[in-house]
């Protein structure tokens, strides 16, 4: 089977005056208005901004789960956007992992099962090398027999970022991963994604509301109205909330 090349560009994933509009006349909405943004590799980034600013937008076209109205959007070089449906589908499964906040795992499976079924469905037999470290650093070789309903929030939340990491991807994008656990649970993922940066080499882009969360980032970018209006590198809890704070005020002012 044919790989998608996905060359080892300074930036895992960037858009170029990338616009996302739906629907038209008096219902038209502007949800990305001309965004340039890169994502580094080997970066823990977040994306923030008000509800409706369009960071689950930006992260879903970047990631090719939706289409773009204008504008370019690139995994490494490759320029997403011009794929056809089944070049994309390749791509997505080759060079893409994803962590929901739903988990999304298939309940009549494994941990094991879940975590190796990307690489299942394409063919691919995965590294067990890199897979055994993958399980351990998640910490679930002793519930890897177990199905999901066996597991608790958090514990599924491993698998389900053990899965992403497991085929080795150019970039992971995480919308919310912590959105259905409790704060000590949500620690535990967040710090899981965090080691695997700093360990593994690993790019990770996540979508999140919780300041706490983007505190785990190198750098959290802002949005609001579907532009990128601020960003902080190293940034502290207390610093993203006030940052928020602000845009949500101007939000309500204006």
């Amino acid at each position: 089977m044919s790989t998608v090349p996905i060359e080892r560009t300074a930036t895992a994933a960037h858009a170029r005056d990338m616009t996302k509009v739906y629907g038209e006349g008096e219902t038209k909405v502007v949800a990305l208005d001309s965004i340039s943004i890169g994502f580094d590799r080997g970066q823990f980034s977040a994306i923030m901004g008000p509800s409706g600013s369009g960071k689950s937008t930006l992260m879903h076209c970047l990631a090719g789960l939706d289409s773009i109205t204008d504008g370019s959007a690139y995994i490494g070089d490759v320029e997403i956007n011009r794929l056809d449906d089944k070049a994309l589908t390749r791509l997505r499964r080759e060079a893409v992992g994803f962590i929901f906040q739903s988990f999304n795992l298939i309940p009549t499976l494994t941990a094991l099962e879940n975590i190796t079924l990307p690489m299942d469905i394409a063919g691919r037999k995965p590294d067990r090398e890199w897979l055994d470290t993958v399980i351990d650093t998640v910490a679930l070789r002793d519930r890897l027999s177990h199905r999901p309903n066996e597991l608790s929030g958090g514990q599924q939340q491993r698998v389900a970022c053990a899965r992403a990491l497991a085929s080795k991807p150019s970039i992971i994008f995480a919308d919310e991963p912590t959105g259905n656990l409790d704060s000590r649970s949500g620690a535990e993922v967040l710090g899981l994604l965090r080691r695997s940066v700093r360990e593994m080499g690993q790019t990770i882009v996540m979508v999140t509301h919780d300041a706490a969360a983007a505190s785990y980032a190198d750098r959290v970018v802002f949005l609001s109205d579907g532009r990128v209006v601020d960003e902080l590198r190293d940034p502290t809890q207390s610093v993203v909330f006030e940052r928020m704070a602000k845009l949500e005020t101007a939000g309500e002012v204006g």
